[in-house]
């Protein structure tokens, strides 16, 4: 446009003759303020921004990407931009952290000439985290490191030089272990500081960032000295942290659950109360062997009957509840766009890993893919100290401060729940969700569990995604891993969870309110199925889950080795739980109320009933071959229809559950395999004997599940 043409277009239209209310929202109000830009006219088809300086390359990239038609930037002065955007946007109080500050601002500025004028930063680079910044207002600097424009050395140089203060390089460093531990922990992992050195009455103090002066002025309290503040890379002041306070960190992940609630931990497999109720009920029932022997097999039989039956209908009952309904907390896409990112929490992401150095790399990716700020991510990568390969992985990647490597001291128990307690302890995000390794979760799941915190009722602590697998078509044992967990996670647990029954939670995307979880304390580092654990831990708490219809995709085993491994496992720790909250049934029932008391026993009463089959399916293969008169004693009558029953209403119920689980989700190609449940229900039992012997034998043995055998399709779910 020439000079000529341009005057006209402005003399036409001016700021000061007012802006339409729609055309000022043209452009978001971050955009607008952090780049001071307003679009307030349209002349002769193009819309005209007004801008305190139209020749900025990357203020009219930014606009030109925005608005569906040709733009034309106008000078205007800052305070009459600020003016108009203030009236198009009017403040109202809890607003001010929208309003960029003239200090943030020249250091804003100061940051991008600086980096740009040296060459570390290139035009597109600024220009992508300009445009986060004006949705997040998180600092700039910070921005092009979670985005590896820049690494963390240089962000501090650049800091050291605008605040003009000194550096201290802490990657082989070891301070005074006295004077470290002189502040307290909580302070110091809150802040990111660390005591590194004394001097003439004034403590020399690591910090990550410039403290503000209420800080500092609590960190002299807490010393009782003047402090110096030396700037130092992020990443190496959290390992020293860890290195300083690990044997308290190991202590409480450890012992916390067991020293203060240890009626809720699994450290005892069986109580001295449960262990004489079980003697007690041997002798009974060996006595009347001795004396009613056909009677007691009989009775046996009948009981075994029931439970098998009450478990098959329970379940039932649930999914028809859901079937064809929408029970879970559903959060659209529209109200995901709406968010405001300035008033998003920091999130914590406990990662734990053990031996899968293979698949950090996938993780890293997926991690990063989510649609969350990065500044606001707190990513704890929790490796066991003996698994050196993934460490080392980790290490030579040198990630972004974001992620965060835990090393986790080799120590017994060894298992997930103990190294998901040991990254809880250094976590700064409000809300946290654990996922594993191979975990591939919807972009927005993040952004969906924040909102439907906000919208659920206050005793909701904790939010589950749902489950599934990203290799279901692989061979007929992923298949039917995948019709087990549509039925569970799109049926079981949406019911469940509106019937405000003791939910069993998932291995992962759970995601948590940090400070109930901490005061609760967290995991049992003794319950190898820990995730079920806490879920009726929360509930006898008097706090509920929700669902959320989001899914996060996992690898599903496909070979039967590993999968027994995995299952064994998991039936171990549903018998660990229900064997810890049965130790007071009384108080159960008074803290669960009659429902959540036979939800309970009910949902993890279906590990016991796996132990089961393999007599039942015995004795029946038994009498068909041999026709073997004494096991027709063993059904008379009412215990024959019974039996009979669970057979047929028990196997339909099963793959009738896979079968629907499968269709409400969807996945209309492996429904088919639905059909040969009752041959995965073999598979199942095989996992459940394997679990309860080790129950006696090696209670708190992790068997290691095997990932990183497939690759997850490229793309969205």
């Amino acid at each position: 446009m020439t000079t000529q043409t341009t005057t006209q277009a402005t003399r036409a239209a001016r700021l000061s003759d007012g802006v339409d209310a729609e055309l000022a929202r043209l452009l978001p109000e971050g955009i607008c303020r952090t780049f001071r830009v307003l679009a307030y006219a349209v002349v002769d088809g193009q819309v005209l921004v007004a801008a305190t300086d139209p020749e900025d390359q990357v203020t009219e990239h930014v606009v030109a990407e925005r608005v569906d038609a040709p733009v034309l930037l106008v000078r205007h002065t800052a305070n009459e931009i600020m003016a108009a955007i203030d009236a198009a946007h009017p403040l109202v109080d809890g607003d001010a952290e929208r309003v960029e500050s003239a200090e943030s601002r020249r250091a804003r500025v100061q940051m991008a000439q600086m980096l740009t004028r040296s060459g570390l930063v290139t035009g597109e680079q600024l220009q992508r985290a300009m445009v986060e910044y004006s949705r997040t207002g998180d600092p700039l600097g910070d921005i092009l490191v979670s985005h590896e424009a820049i690494d963390e050395d240089v962000l501090v140089a650049a800091l050291a030089e605008i605040h003009q203060m000194q550096r201290v390089g802490l990657s082989d460093f070891e301070p005074d272990p006295d004077l470290a531990r002189r502040l307290p922990e909580p302070l110091a992992r809150t802040l990111q500081v660390v005591p590194v050195a004394e001097s003439e009455g004034v403590v020399l103090l690591a910090v990550a960032r410039p403290l503000p002066a209420p800080a500092l002025r609590e960190v002299e309290t807490a010393l009782g000295r003047p402090v110096r503040q030396l700037l130092a890379n992020r990443t190496d002041l959290d390992q020293l942290l860890q290195r300083i306070h690990s044997e308290h960190y190991a202590d409480v992940s450890t012992l916390h659950l067991m020293e203060n609630a240890p009626e809720s931990s699994a450290h005892v497999v069986i109580s001295s109360t449960q262990k004489a109720v079980l003697v007690i009920a041997l002798v009974v029932t060996v006595l009347c062997g001795l004396l009613w022997p056909m009677g007691t097999l009989i009775a046996l039989v009948g009981a075994a009957s029931l439970v098998y039956l009450l478990v098959s209908v329970y379940k039932f009952r649930l999914t028809l509840r859901a079937l064809g309904t929408h029970l879970e907390t559903d959060i659209t896409d529209e109200e995901i766009a709406a968010i405001d990112e300035r008033q998003l929490p920091v999130y914590t992401i406990l990662v734990p890993l053990y031996k899968e150095a293979a698949i950090v790399g996938r993780l890293v990716r997926d991690i990063n893919a989510l649609d969350y700020p990065r500044t606001r991510l707190d990513v704890k990568l929790l490796c066991e100290e003996d698994d050196l390969e993934t460490i080392e992985t980790i290490r030579g990647m040198r990630l972004p401060p974001h992620f965060h490597l835990v090393v986790v001291p080799d120590a017994q128990p060894k298992t997930k729940p103990k190294a998901c307690n040991y990254g809880l302890q250094l976590a700064t995000g409000t809300v946290c969700v654990i996922f594993d390794a191979e975990d591939r979760p919807d972009p927005d799941q993040l952004k969906k569990a924040v909102t439907a915190f906000e919208r659920v009722p206050g005793n909701v602590v904790c939010v589950q995604a749902k489950l599934n697998y990203f290799n279901q078509g692989q061979n007929m044992l992923t298949a039917w891993f995948a019709n087990e967990y549509s039925m569970h996670f799109e049926l079981v647990l949406p019911a469940m969870g509106a019937s405000e029954s003791p939910i069993p939670l998932g291995g992962t995307s759970n995601h948590f309110r940090t400070d109930v979880l901490r005061d609760l304390g967290a995991w049992d580092p003794f319950n190898v199925t820990e995730d079920a654990d806490l879920g009726i831990r929360l509930h006898r708490e008097g706090y509920r889950t929700a669902m959320i219809d989001s899914t996060t995709l996992e690898e599903a085993n496909s070979q039967v080795p590993n999968w027994i491994r995995q299952r064994s496992r998991w039936i171990k720790g549903y018998m660990q739980t229900w064997l810890v909250h049965m130790r007071n049934p009384v108080a159960l029932l008074s803290q669960t109320g009659l429902r959540g008391f036979l939800s309970f026993n009910l949902t993890m009463g279906s590990a016991f009933v796996l132990l089961m089959n393999p007599v039942f399916w015995g004795l029946t293969t038994l009498y068909v071959l041999t026709q073997a008169g004494f096991i027709q004693q063993l059904f008379p009558g009412l215990v024959f229809y019974a039996a009979s029953a669970m057979l047929f209403i028990g196997n339909f119920v099963f793959v009738y559950l896979n079968v629907a689980g499968s269709l409400q989700r969807g996945e209309f190609g492996i429904t088919r395999t639905a059909l040969l449940s009752p041959l995965y229900w073999g598979l199942m039992s095989w996992a459940a004997w394997k679990g309860f012997i080790q129950l006696f034998t090696n209670p708190f043995y992790w068997e290691k599940t095997e990932h990183g055998l497939n690759e997850p399709p490229a793309g969205g779910h």
